[in-house]
């Protein structure tokens, strides 16, 4: 008997039990792998955003039940399954219970990423002690539970979103996630700038920086729907002059989905003049994935784009806005993409506004000081 890790979504599991738990699904690229699980071989059920492990699941056999059990994906590749174990979310066991206990998570260094392991299922556990531990877990969580809440967003996760792509000549309808803004601040070390006498996060620094500019220059400006409510220098973001609480109205609803994650965005009457990512942190490539994302729905869209960062983190800016996922397509991100230096923007800006210019620039000043990175850029 072996284990195998079996994925699913708060959402996906509170399917799985409504269709009476008789019937387990994976994508069609596991179908291989799938028809390798002999029946007895059992299925360790893990809810991925709350990391709980929540029940135990027995293979009987291969399904051809093609019912459509799971609303947003079919998930082909079946099983019929007998359950062992099922828990109720709040008493399931949290990842963080097995630090220091399995091969894929020895230590804080492990964290989060598990060694790889939680990225697809069904995944085999090659160290069959690790499964039995788990199992035995929730064993134990069945007959001494122990009540620990699970977050509801996580638990739900971020919906997909209808979307059309071009296939030919003919225009397909899809689905696509857009990630929420939460899980990346959660995962990202915040740097810090010393300001007026106190630390100030230097996102929520440039981004006032940006507000400022905008409404200077005679802007609207649009705040990232899960910033706004941030706090600088004692004022909410969402009260500085200028800020608007609604987005144009020309782009359809999965547009919207992803602009209104954009940290910074300036706007003339129903028009986007230009949009701004603000990367102080270890990750650069979120903020060029939701540029990404834009261009990808909205191909004909005329938007000056900006990744703003500090100058040290220049290389990174570069090596990534020049790999292939965002160099290899129609309009390449780097074409259109400036990077701009935190510390030039910040000294040319206080520079044009002791003159008393700031009113009469126009947005374009912006292109003369963002860099446009080529293959031949230096590092």
């Amino acid at each position: 008997m072996n284990y195998w890790l079996d994925l699913f979504t708060g959402t996906t599991w509170e399917e799985f039990i409504e269709d009476g738990a008789k019937v387990s699904g994976f994508r069609h690229r596991m179908r291989k792998t799938v028809s390798k699980i002999p029946p007895g071989d059992i299925l360790l059920c893990y809810v991925t955003g709350v990391m709980r492990w929540i029940g135990a699941i027995e293979v009987l056999g291969l399904s051809d039940d093609r019912r459509r059990i799971w609303k947003r994906e079919e998930f082909p590749a079946r099983f019929e399954v007998r359950p062992i174990i099922m828990l109720e979310p709040e008493n399931s066991v949290p990842m963080e219970d097995l630090e220091g206990r399995v091969s894929f998570y020895r230590g804080p260094q492990d964290r989060g990423k598990f060694k790889g392991f939680v990225r697809r299922s069904p995944n085999l556990f090659e160290n069959p002690e690790d499964g039995a531990l788990i199992l035995d877990l929730m064993k134990e969580a069945r007959k001494n539970p122990k009540a620990r809440p699970v977050d509801p967003r996580k638990w739900v996760r971020e919906p997909l979103y209808k979307a059309k792509r071009k296939k030919g000549r003919k225009s397909v309808e899809t689905l696509v996630s857009i990630p929420e803004r939460e899980d990346e601040r959660e995962e990202q070390e915040q740097a810090t700038v010393e300001t007026s006498a106190k630390e100030v996060n230097l996102h929520t620094d440039v981004q006032y920086r940006l507000i400022r500019l905008g409404a200077e220059m005679g802007f609207k400006v649009w705040v990232a729907r899960n910033d706004r409510r941030k706090v600088y220098n004692g004022k909410i973001l969402e009260s500085l002059p200028n800020i608007v609480d609604q987005l144009p109205t020309q782009f359809d609803n999965t547009t919207n989905k992803v602009i209104e994650l954009i940290d910074i965005l300036w706007l003339k009457g129903n028009r986007i003049v230009a949009a701004f990512e603000v990367e102080c942190t270890t990750s650069v490539y979120s903020g060029l994935l939701r540029m990404s994302d834009l261009l990808a729905l909205q191909p004909n869209i005329n938007i000056k784009l900006y990744i703003v960062a500090p100058e040290v983190r220049r290389g990174k800016v570069r090596n990534e806005i020049l790999r292939p996922t965002f160099k290899l397509r129609e309009k390449p991100i780097a074409e259109v993409c400036g990077f701009l230096s935190i510390e030039e923007f910040v000294g040319k800006i206080e520079g044009v506004r002791k003159l008393g210019l700031l009113s009469s620039i126009k947005s374009g000043f912006l292109d003369e000081i963002a860099e446009i990175f080529t293959e031949e850029s230096e590092v």
